[in-house]
């Protein structure tokens, strides 16, 4: 279980866009996540006439590492870190600070 899910609202922590927010679009198996928003950049896209692709320059999302992100606590409105915790047969996600459930 990934303490980062699709869906999250989680703040950067470190690099160009520090401070910012965002929503996790997809967590990567190497230990990234992509956010809504976030360390977008620049790339050039070659046209293709047979998709009707249009080329040009075009900002693209680009993955940023899990450690530089942390969940934030709708509570708070601060970053948390987060915990688990076993309940009856299901491992749930906790924010530490509060003690409460993420998915609650």
């Amino acid at each position: 279980m990934n303490r980062l899910r699709k869906g999250d609202e989680v703040i950067v922590l470190a690099g160009k866009d520090k401070g910012k927010r965002g929503s996790v679009s997809s967590v990567m198996a190497n230990g990234k996540v992509l956010v809504d928003g976030i360390n977008l950049v620049k790339k050039h896209a070659k046209g293709n006439p047979m998709t009707g692709a249009q080329g040009g320059i075009v900002s693209k999302e680009m993955p940023i590492d899990a450690s530089n992100v942390a969940l934030v606590n709708p509570e708070t409105n601060k970053a948390d870190k987060v915990g688990f915790k076993v309940e009856g047969d299901a491992k749930i996600r906790f924010f530490k600070s509060t003690g409460k459930a993420v998915d609650a």
